[in-house]
């Protein structure tokens, strides 16, 4: 067996990738398809309170709240269980999210906290994928180039939080979101009348 130069062995640890390198970026166009295969399958909106499994619960993809659709896009897309990292997030501080101050619980509940826009909020905002947020109401098709695979949150009619990911962008922006009738893909301009909250790009 002939044997190994130290210039071959040199060459092939410097070809080899590092170890401990860091995964490339998740790709936001992955999170656009994924919340689209939704259009269909979920087809009514159902924000009742429903004991889940954990991890990885869900109620029927029949149905759902616009949290949802977010939720099951990471899953799919993304191999990313929201339900357990929120939880577990919560777990380690608590107060960090508004489910005391504004549900008055006192502990984390896996059921229902990922199932919150304020949470979902809070949690992005914690893992650096807040781009934007308004200090005062601003129109609800008022976003800088959102791009597909960008989460943006809202408060339509008043105070309701709503979400929705962005399917189609920077130009021509449309949405993937259930407010009410099911997962549907609609155009940006339809939130006109509500107040756009915050743009955030998740893509770890």
């Amino acid at each position: 067996m002939p044997a190994i130069s130290r210039r071959t062995v040199l060459g092939m640890i410097l070809a080899a990738p590092a170890f401990g390198a860091a995964a490339p970026a998740r790709d936001g166009m992955g999170l656009a398809r994924a919340a689209r295969a939704q259009i269909g399958v979920t087809k009514a909106y159902d924000a009742s309170y429903r004991a889940i499994a954990y991890p990885q619960g869900d109620v029927l993809r029949t149905t759902g709240v616009c949290a949802d659709v977010l939720v099951r896009a990471a899953r799919d897309a993304w191999k990313i269980d929201l339900q357990q990292r929120i939880h577990e997030d919560m777990v380690r501080d608590f107060d960090a999210y508004p489910s005391r101050r504004t549900w008055g619980l006192k502990r984390p509940d896996a059921n229902i906290d990922h199932r919150r826009v304020l949470n979902l909020e809070t949690y992005l905002t914690r893992q650096g994928a807040l781009l934007k947020r308004n200090a005062k109401r601003v129109a609800g098709d008022r976003f800088d180039d959102p791009l597909p695979g960008d989460i943006l949150t809202w408060r339509v009619w008043g105070e309701r939080p709503h979400l929705g990911i962005v399917a189609r962008g920077p130009e021509g922006v449309r949405v993937v979101h259930n407010i009410g009738f099911g997962t549907k893909e609609e155009p940006l301009w339809m939130f006109k009348l509500h107040g756009a909250v915050a743009h955030y790009r998740w893509r770890v």
